[in-house]
This record gives C-alpha cells, structure tokens and sequence, in this order.
C-alpha cells in the first residue's frame, strides 16, 4: 500500500483527541460531506461514525467503524461507501521533532473499488489521503493553540 506521512505540529495524543472526536471526521476526511450520530464509545473497537459522502444533495449515508484503537498511536478504520464498496484505512501516530508523525494507508478492501487493479485505485487514493491528512494537521495544530 501507498503511504502518506504528515509532521504535525502536535503530539500524539493531540492528534488523536481529533481522531477520537467522530463529530469532526468531515472536518478531515476527504469526501466525507457530514456525520449524522457518533457511537458513544467512539474510538473504541466495533463502534461506528455514521456518515455521509458526497455532494449535496447526492449523498448517501454509510458507516465507518473501528477495527483497532491503541490511543495516540493507532486507529484503523472500516469505511464504508456502498455503491462504491469498502476500505480499510491505518493511521499510526509516531513522537517527531516536537510534534506528530502521521502515517496513513489506505486500500479497497470490498465491493467494485476492488475491482480497479491495485497499482490504479492506490495512485487514486494517495492524493486524497495527502489531502485528509493536511487537514487533520489544521485542525490538531489550531485546536493545540487555542
């Protein structure tokens, strides 16, 4: 899989006080268009961000659940977006230069994205995690200054 890296500003446990909040999961996901509730238990494994993707108004609703929590070092996520199908996503937080190195990879893991060969979807899916990580990056540093 292709992996994307981010230096925040922040440590990890900043980064993944965003990450455990699902009420800002489109605030940095990439496509995801809005959250309609949050499991209580939300990173905990097996609970579940319901979600919305696209534009308004052809938007479907769906789901991402957690597959492993290890707070402020990892999170890997199930997301949904049936027609399209489903991926797993892996972000791992490691200590660096007074801040946060991100890592994040993706892949298909279900449904017609499975389909297009790995080498295509993963060429894909790396511009779209660069730009998901960017704005976990704004919203850890903006939410460590004030």
């Amino acid at each position: 899989m292709i992996e994307v890296q981010r230096l925040v500003k922040a440590s990890p446990q900043d980064v993944f006080s965003v990450l455990s909040d699902g009420w800002l999961y489109s605030g940095w996901v990439v496509g995801a268009s809005r959250i309609r509730s949050v499991d209580a238990n939300w990173p905990a494994v097996g609970s579940r961000i319901h979600h919305s993707f696209g534009v308004w108004p052809a938007v479907i609703d769906d789901s991402t659940s957690v597959l492993d929590s290890v707070p402020g070092h990892r999170l890997v996520l199930k997301a949904r977006g049936w027609p399209v199908g489903e991926a797993t996503v892996f972000l791992e937080l490691e200590e660096a230069d007074g801040g946060c190195l991100v890592h994040m990879q993706e892949d298909a893991t279900a449904g017609p994205g499975k389909l297009i060969p790995k080498p295509v979807r993963q060429v894909s899916i790396a511009p779209r995690n660069t730009e998901s990580l960017r704005r976990l990056q704004l919203i850890s540093e903006g939410r460590k200054a004030l």
